[in-house]
């Protein structure tokens, strides 16, 4: 997403770290590593870590926001998510087939035209992009987990109750009522996703990472 903050500390210089070790011992042309959380747990940090990282060693990733895939432009989603009901929060609110278009160009090492939302403005903007010389795919998203493809797959333990701070630092959304409730329903879900992981990134225990 363009205008996205993104904070790195060491917390995540050193997860990206430990996943990249992990990586580059099974790495395999057109690799794909899933990052899930919950909001503003730091998953957009780690990704920018991990791809920062590979480029050191000559490894070339892009990284891939699922939040860029919601079928309801952000000015929309909160009326929509009034009207249709809590009930329709989760996996269905993205548009899966384009996700998984752009993976399968990835895969074939071909263009795509990518969609990018501007936070600012709240315009869903597109992006041409060539994964010819593309070794890595690194996926960042609330359900992300989800992604069957994906040669890795790393879970972070936050919860949307620790992220409070940096989500009204960042003002990308109010947090009323009706944003905590939406919060709450999302925390349920990705949770349920929790057992997909094959890492676990919990910043709460000397921040190690956990393999299942």
């Amino acid at each position: 997403m363009n205008n996205e903050l993104v904070i790195i500390e060491e917390k995540h210089r050193q997860a990206a770290r430990t996943i990249v070790e992990k990586m580059i011992s099974e790495l395999k042309p057109k690799y794909i590593v899933t990052i899930s959380g919950e909001v503003a747990t730091g998953k957009a940090s780690i990704a920018h870590c991990i791809a920062k990282i590979l480029k050191k060693g000559g490894i070339r990733a892009k990284i891939l926001k699922v939040d860029n895939y919601y079928k309801i432009p952000p000015l929309e989603r909160t009326k929509w998510r009034k009207d249709n009901g809590l009930d329709k929060v989760g996996f269905n609110e993205y548009d899966w087939e384009k996700i998984y278009k752009n993976i399968d160009a990835f895969k074939k090492g071909g263009k795509a035209v990518l969609p990018f939302v501007d936070l600012i403005t709240g315009q869903v903007d597109e992006l041409s992009t060539d994964f010819k010389d593309i070794d890595v795919l690194i996926v960042d998203g609330l359900y992300s987990i989800k992604i069957d493809e994906a040669n890795l797959k790393v879970f972070i333990e936050l919860t949307y109750e620790d992220s409070r701070e940096f989500q009204i630092f960042t003002e990308q959304e109010v947090l009323n009522e009706f944003r905590m409730e939406v919060l709450e329903r999302e925390h349920k879900i990705v949770q349920s996703l929790k057992p997909l992981a094959d890492f676990y990134v919990d910043f709460d225990t000397s921040m190690e990472i956990f393999h299942l």
